[in-house]
């Protein structure tokens, strides 16, 4: 049994995909969600939160190959946060999302299925390690 997140939201920047040493592609890819609200005496709010995704196989190959950055997707995965120190000293967090799936949800690009869905092959296989990132966009 594991837990499962599902985000919506838009790429902050474009895929990078790389390969692990025995050549299982990964691509990451940042997505940010936005909440808006109105306060009782009008007054609008907003807040945007940072997720960091990976793809694996050809999940990661898909990603990769039709993502761009502002696209909007939905994302199905497993969550997990890390805290860490930035270099000015700042306490900060991350939350890093590994995809089990990813719908494509705006214009842009082509996909290979009519509802725009892609899913790991043998997601139960897939192990993340994440890398530390002290520049994230938040």
């Amino acid at each position: 049994m594991y837990q499962q997140t599902i985000i919506v939201g838009n790429l902050g920047r474009d895929p990078e995909m790389r390969y692990t040493n025995d050549g299982t592609p990964v691509t990451s890819f940042t997505v940010a969600v936005n909440r808006r609200w109105t306060t009782a005496d009008g007054r609008k709010g907003e807040k945007t939160t940072w997720f960091k995704v990976s793809c694996w196989r050809r999940l990661a190959e898909t990603t990769y190959q039709y993502l761009k950055k502002g696209r909007q997707v939905m994302v199905v995965g497993e969550v997990e946060a890390s805290a860490y120190t930035s270099r000015d000293g700042q306490a900060r967090a991350s939350l890093e999302i590994t995809a089990r799936e990813v719908k494509f949800l705006q214009g842009g690009g082509s996909s290979t299925s009519d509802d725009g869905m892609y899913d790991s092959q043998d997601s139960s296989e897939d192990s993340y390690t994440p890398q530390t990132e002290e520049d994230l966009p938040f």
